[in-house]
């Protein structure tokens, strides 16, 4: 049964990016997205497919990781007996409350690690999702794989994040599927970083960087608690609607430190970012 819940979690990952390339792409990738969503469905065994099939219709978030013995996406507490299913992986088991397919938490997966105090301050716009220290001012002329480790080593130093490896290398994965590059933008990210809120952060490469065939000067590295997926569509496509004036990119790119990149992103965010 692991083998259907593989299969599931792949297909969910390649249905949100569908989602992604609906809302912020050109289209140019949604026949190639379609005939992977439809290959991998046929690998679904009828049972696990009729289950998939009666929940998709309900929220394109089928599957939830089971984090701390409670469900991801509603926070309902697991029971036991239920929990070391989950673990066992040896037959499908649903969520009691939101009804979402559980899978188990892998050991070694990045986690939201911010202290719960330093995110309930009231904060409005950018604010509830990045803070100045997540700022890199200069990537430099790097491969896109530094400049995403870079980003993960900001957020793992500063205490949003747990194990910067593990989000590089699921960011790298993510970028195989289909690159976040566009118009001297990227927006890499991870889903499935529980234990916290959705967060950002932002780096700037003047000389620009190779991404899969773009030149990117601005890389935008989100961490992304399955439960706010749909959300985190919504901040995509604010910050695709700001940084897509060159002078917004601009601003950005000539920023002189940390400080000066983080007042360009509340700027250029008020409007479109709530």
């Amino acid at each position: 049964m692991k083998s259907q819940i593989n299969i599931m979690r792949q297909l969910q990952e390649l249905v949100l990016t569908r989602d992604e390339h609906h809302q912020t792409g050109d289209g140019s990738h949604l026949d190639s997205l379609n005939e992977s969503i439809d290959e991998l469905q046929k690998k679904l065994e009828p049972q696990s497919a009729g289950l998939y099939a009666r929940l998709y219709k309900k929220s394109h978030i089928v599957l939830a990781s089971m984090s701390n013995g409670c469900c991801s996406v509603c926070g309902m507490q697991v029971p036991i007996a239920q929990a070391q299913q989950v673990k066992l992986g040896q037959h499908l088991v649903a969520c009691s409350s939101c009804g979402r397919i559980l899978f188990a938490d892998e050991a070694d997966a990045a986690r939201n690690v911010a202290e719960k105090g330093d995110r309930d301050d009231p904060k409005t716009g950018i604010s509830r999702f990045s803070a100045e220290e997540l700022m890199v001012v200069d990537l430099g002329s790097v491969s896109r794989e530094d400049a995403i480790a870079t980003l993960a080593k900001a957020m793992e130093d500063n205490h949003f994040i747990s194990n910067a490896d593990s989000l590089v290398a699921a960011a790298m994965d993510r970028e195989a599927v289909l690159s976040t590059a566009m118009d001297d933008v990227a927006f890499p990210h991870v889903r499935g970083v529980e234990g916290g809120g959705l967060t950002l952060a932002m780096g700037v490469s003047k000389e620009g960087i190779d991404w899969a065939g773009e030149k990117v000067h601005l890389v935008f590295l989100s961490a992304i608690p399955v439960a706010v997926s749909a959300f985190y569509l919504r901040l995509m496509a604010g910050l695709a609607q700001s940084f897509s004036k060159k002078e917004v990119r601009a601003a950005a790119i000539a920023a002189k430190d940390s400080s000066a990149l983080w007042k360009a992103l509340v700027k250029a965010t008020r409007h479109t970012v709530k």
